[in-house]
């Protein structure tokens, strides 16, 4: 079983910065980030996701809000897991970028970069946004616009993206001093892509990533078969077998998108729940299932999602300082217990913890016979 977690701000219940331990001072350093990173890694995680946006969180899925008395403002995705990589030395690194409204060229180089320095333990989560209120940031075309519009564009950014991780053959760099060439230039190659919404001509100006081709991840029906990885949120064993079914072939990975409230007993995380609505003023809602009950409760309820076809699960933790350590602490060495989760990292890289074999580049010759 793989498991990822993800991470944004303080949790995902919208109360739960007000939550002991939850550290909102520190909410926008370094600090922060790397310590809850570093929890992570300890359980042994395949990966977290760093959630990102083009707009001020709000508690309307279509609009700003007003409220004040919730967390606002995030730090960029990117630079927050490049600033943490080089502290970890195992986990993968996946920071969420909105394809819409940025241009795959710099995606490209930026996720590329982030895999340098984390040695091969980046990846990307695609995301589309097609609210006017966000698009109104950039000024460049009217919205709204058709979901399958956003798809399209997206499917096109991430091919973009691919090429140019491929367009540098992996042994491009020479780095000879004694003839001083540094590069082969017939090694770097031109992508010459051409689409209705990127016209990117290439090569890249950064060398091929350590994994060749990070891991590219996004909710399901974003891109289509053009992810390795993509998120469900089914509500039963039954909806997360046919959200498997409904994959798209040359996906290797179908995780389950789940928030948890974990605690000791049942009624002490349906407490804590109540508490934090409370202080919300309103029941928590997600577009996942939300589980609450015992680290055991959970790992029985994996098992029955990992049977029914899911490799996984991206768990949501409703409030970091709490729910976090639950994971690391006590849900992964249940799972331990019960023989389905490792006991030690086994890969250098998030491709490698993943099963995933590291791709030739698209552009070089072919080996001789």
């Amino acid at each position: 079983m793989h498991l990822a977690v993800a991470l944004d701000g303080t949790g995902r219940h919208p109360a739960s910065w007000r939550e002991p331990g939850a550290r909102p001072a520190e909410l926008f350093t370094a600090r922060y980030w790397a310590d809850v990173v570093a929890e992570a890694e300890a359980g042994l995680l395949d990966f977290v996701t760093f959630e990102d946006g083009l707009a001020l969180q709000s508690s309307s899925p279509v609009a700003p809000d007003e409220r004040t008395d919730q967390v606002r403002g995030r730090l960029d995705a990117v630079l927050t897991a490049a600033r943490i990589a080089p502290l970890t030395r195992h986990i993968g690194l996946v920071p969420s970028v909105t394809a819409t409204h940025t241009e795959p060229f710099h995606i490209s180089k930026a996720i590329a970069t982030l895999d340098y320095v984390s040695r091969g333990r980046a990846g990307l989560l695609v995301q589309v946004s097609g609210l006017p209120h966000e698009a109104r940031h950039f000024g460049r075309r009217a919205f709204p616009v058709p979901v399958g519009e956003l798809s399209g564009e997206a499917a096109d950014h991430v091919e973009v993206v691919r090429r140019l991780w491929d367009s540098w053959e992996d042994d491009a760099e020479i780095r000879d001093v004694t003839t001083g060439r540094f590069v082969d230039r017939d090694k770097l190659h031109h992508i010459d892509f051409e689409g209705p919404h990127f016209s990117v001509r290439g090569p890249s100006i950064t060398p091929r990533p350590p994994q060749g081709q990070p891991l590219v991840t996004a909710s399901s029906g974003v891109l289509g078969g053009s992810a390795d990885l993509v998120y469900v949120t089914p509500r039963d064993a039954d909806e997360a077998a046919a959200a498997v079914a409904r994959a798209a072939d040359g996906t290797a990975h179908v995780f389950g998108d789940l928030a948890v409230f974990l605690d000791r007993d049942g009624p002490a995380a349906a407490a804590r729940r109540a508490r934090l609505d409370e202080l919300a003023a309103g029941p928590y809602s997600d577009d996942a299932a939300t589980f609450t009950g015992t680290p055991a409760q959970l790992a029985d309820l994996l098992q029955e999602w990992r049977a029914a076809g899911l490799s996984g699960f991206r768990l949501r933790p409703g409030v970091i300082a709490h729910d976090l350590p639950a994971i690391t602490r006590a849900v992964v060495p249940e799972l331990q217990r019960r023989g389905v989760f490792r006991r030690e990292y086994g890969a250098d890289s998030l491709r490698g913890l993943l099963g995933l074999e590291r791709p030739a580049s698209r552009y070089a010759a072919p080996p001789a016979a």
